[in-house]
């Protein structure tokens, strides 16, 4: 079976296609052949090798995260996907117990491993998930819109981590996410869009996605001309960082009202300053998205963090702490997952927010991405 791999630790081409036996279904998981897979940019940041590739994975890794197939085989103890069925992938894999997925926020687990980036992904003609993180869709699902789950949930996440509606927006960065993040916002009611990037083609798509300007930074436009531009005399309401590009972070921080949001998406190729006067005078509040985790140490791999938290929770299960036998969203559940929804949140008032937002977040992209969960959370 073909594999591409990040084979090498270091800056530079580093991605080969090598021939490997296929892998192993466990008991729990299911075995996917892969009908199309997208190319994020974390997957740039893996080949180039920078600072957080370094310090997040261990190579050699095949990588590839978001991805669409169909199911060829499912482990004895999996009973809600069958073989044939076409699946779009969750591509975060979570303990279960720690104290975030007992209280019922599972997409703020601490031991969180990504696919593509602590585990071997989906640039490969089959991968092997959980069957917990395999989303059934419709059997004449187009497998190009199913591939897209993943970084529409990204851009749902980001884009309605604050309430939008009669706000003015800034965006920096129009790639495949930003541009999807500006139609949501302008759906979600904003009143004024600025979209920043360095490629013309990238801004006539934010256009056409519902942007009120463009700004071309390669052009010396900036957040001040786009304020000049719209009229606007006191700053954006409400940013969304998508670049990953210190100068545009520090322009957005510069150009937003007082007591303005914003939500952080964009992966830096490295560590950057910005001016922390600035944000605490103002009151800004800034609020990172989520990747997965940092690197695995050499003793902890993903299979013994699940074995690590199923030992956990049946350790607390034996202490006489209650435990129920369903899902906060309802689902059955099934092996590490029974460890997820061991509700000792639910006994300590943790609870009390459950998970019934995230059917919505599902209605919306169902892919089941955990993108709403957590602004669902904040305004319950």
């Amino acid at each position: 079976m073909r594999f591409l791999v990040k084979t090498t630790v270091g800056p530079g081409p580093g991605l080969e296609l090598v021939d490997v036996p296929e892998p192993v279904c466990g008991d729990r998981d299911v075995k996917m052949r892969v009908l199309r897979a997208g190319l994020c940019g974390i997957d740039l940041h893996l080949l180039s090798w920078d600072d957080w590739a370094a310090s997040t994975v261990t190579a050699p890794k095949t990588i590839g995260h978001e991805f669409f197939g169909e199911v060829v085989e499912v482990g004895a103890d999996v009973d809600h996907v069958a073989v044939g069925d076409r699946v779009a992938s969750e591509g975060h894999i979570v303990c279960g117990a720690c104290r975030n997925c007992r209280a019922g926020r599972r997409q703020l687990c601490i031991h969180t491993i990504g696919v593509g980036v602590n585990r071997n992904g989906a640039f490969a003609d089959h991968v092997v998930i959980p069957a917990t993180n395999a989303w059934v869709q419709p059997a004449n699902l187009d497998p190009d819109l199913g591939a897209l789950f993943d970084p529409l949930g990204n851009a749902t996440h980001t884009a309605l981590q604050w309430p939008v509606a009669g706000e003015d927006v800034a965006i920096t960065g129009a790639g495949p996410i930003g541009i999807r993040a500006t139609a949501i916002v302008r759906h979600a009611g904003a009143r004024r869009i600025a979209v920043t990037d360095l490629r013309p083609e990238r801004l006539e798509l934010a256009s056409r996605a519902g942007a009120d300007l463009t700004v071309d930074v390669s052009q010396g436009q900036d957040l001040a001309w786009a304020q000049e531009q719209l009229g606007m005399l006191e700053g954006f309401d409400i940013g969304l960082e998508m670049s990953g590009a210190p100068a545009a972070a520090r322009g957005l921080l510069e150009n937003l009202n007082h007591g303005a949001r914003v939500a952080m998406l964009g992966l830096p190729q490295s560590d950057y300053e910005i001016d922390w006067g600035r944000v605490i005078t103002h009151m800004i509040t800034l609020r990172g998205m989520g990747l997965p985790r940092d690197r695995l140490t050499p003793c902890e791999d993903p299979a013994a963090v699940v074995s690590e938290a199923a030992r956990r929770a049946k350790e607390a299960r034996r202490h006489g702490r209650a435990h129920h036998s369903r899902s906060p969203v309802g689902r059955p559940v099934t092996g590490a997952q029974d460890d997820a929804t061991t509700c000792l949140g639910r006994c300590q008032g943790h609870h009390r927010r459950g998970f019934a937002p995230a059917q919505r977040g599902r209605a919306l992209m169902r892919a089941g991405s955990p993108s709403c969960w957590a602004r669902d959370r904040d305004r319950s």
